[in-house]
């Protein structure tokens, strides 16, 4: 009953995300939804915890501790293992939104909305969180697009998005854009403009270049616009929103005096209202040679569209510089029908031994894709 309840709430406001919490999916459930996901040949997924209510972006510490964000339910949890057992614990609650978090150098970053906290020594303090300490707080307060994605690149700067506060519009300064915080100086620049809404991005290890996936605005129909995966490959440089969408499409209202080839085309055209969220480059080498560098991007799936589309994992094989070779389905059945989840996958991290994290904020849990050849 509390999915048709969404459903039908969703079809009628303004934003693309559950606007409420909901309860984790009891476990016995996901293991029965797990029956019905379909993935390629020798590869197969498992549960690896249940219980964490809208789990969003995942992090694994120094000491193999995994944390996990999450939307409105405002909490972080803690994914703990011993003696092949594992165990989860919320270890932060009471935050706006901390979808995004990142771990290095024994610290824990956690993004809510309008700040990003550094919880020190975490995995040795898991039930007795440090206060935290705000590593930046000049962003925008408004939650509409304000939960964030963060990302480490090389030097150890941070990356995130600074969404649109809007469905469509002509965004604040300061919006609807991407920026990297120096950590040691504390200050940030913004490395991409014209942006809607990202979250979920990282870097490619043959060029370090930044990737990232973009929501695109809805009320266009069906089947217009394409979401969309972008890389930077000049910083500063301007994506198109509000003017032009999928690369090719003026806005209807907003794209006067402008054309969009004044804009960074996409890598990818990902299909309309797919909502990709998380999304990693996979370096193992658990899978098959041919998946080395391949793109993994979750998709959380639409929620205005007549017929869902997306709640699906995709695989997009792209050069070093940006050029697609090829886009497939990876991992499939979190939609059931035209309009029923059984999941929608949030994140996606690269594990240790080369299997495949995922995030799923709808069931509340985390799942393990391994190739079993």
């Amino acid at each position: 009953m509390r999915r048709l309840v969404f459903a039908a709430f969703a079809a009628t406001i303004a934003l693309a995300p559950a606007a409420f919490a909901r309860e984790a999916t009891p476990e016995p459930q996901v293991l029965e939804n797990l029956r019905k996901i379909k993935l390629p040949p020798g590869f197969s997924i498992s549960l690896y915890a249940a219980g964490l209510p809208e789990a969003r972006q995942l992090a694994r510490g120094d000491k193999g501790v995994l944390f996990v964000g999450s939307f409105d339910a405002g909490s972080v949890y803690a994914v703990t293992e011993r003696g092949g057992k594992r165990s989860v614990r919320t270890i932060l609650t009471g935050l706006n939104m901390p979808t995004g978090i990142a771990f290095r150098d024994g610290a824990l970053y956690v993004a809510a909305v309008n700040r990003i906290l550094l919880y020190e020594d975490a995995e040795d303090r898991l039930d007795d969180m440090p206060a935290p300490k705000i590593v930046y707080d000049d962003l925008p307060s408004s939650r509409h697009h304000g939960w964030k994605y963060l990302t480490f690149d090389r030097e150890g700067r941070l990356i995130f998005g600074v969404g649109a506060p809007c469905n469509v519009c002509d965004p604040p300064r300061g919006t609807a854009e991407v920026r990297r915080l120096d950590l040691k100086s504390g200050k940030a620049e913004t490395v991409a403009r014209g942006v809607r809404n990202t979250v979920g991005g990282d870097i490619d290890q043959r060029s370090g270049r930044f990737w990232f996936t973009e929501n695109a605005r809805d009320w266009m129909g069906d089947d217009m616009p394409a979401d969309k995966l972008n890389m930077i490959d000049r910083e500063g440089a301007n994506y198109g929103f509000p003017f032009c969408h999928q690369g090719d499409t003026p806005d209807p209202k907003f794209s006067a005096g402008r054309t969009c080839g004044e804009f960074v085309p996409p890598v990818s055209l990902l299909g309309a209202h797919v909502a990709p969220l998380g999304m990693k480059f996979y370096t193992g080498a658990q899978f098959p040679e041919g998946y080395r560098n391949s793109i993994f991007i979750a998709e959380h799936g639409s929620w205005n569209r007549s017929v869902f589309s997306g709640g699906r994992i995709v695989r997009v094989i792209a050069s070093a510089d940006g050029k697609l070779e090829k886009e497939e389905v990876f991992a499939s059945g979190f939609l059931q029908g035209a309009r029923s989840y059984i999941g929608r996958p949030a994140d996606i991290l690269q594990d240790k031994d080369g299997a495949l994290l995922v995030a799923d904020d709808y069931a509340g849990a985390i799942y393990r894709i391994a190739y079993t050849k």
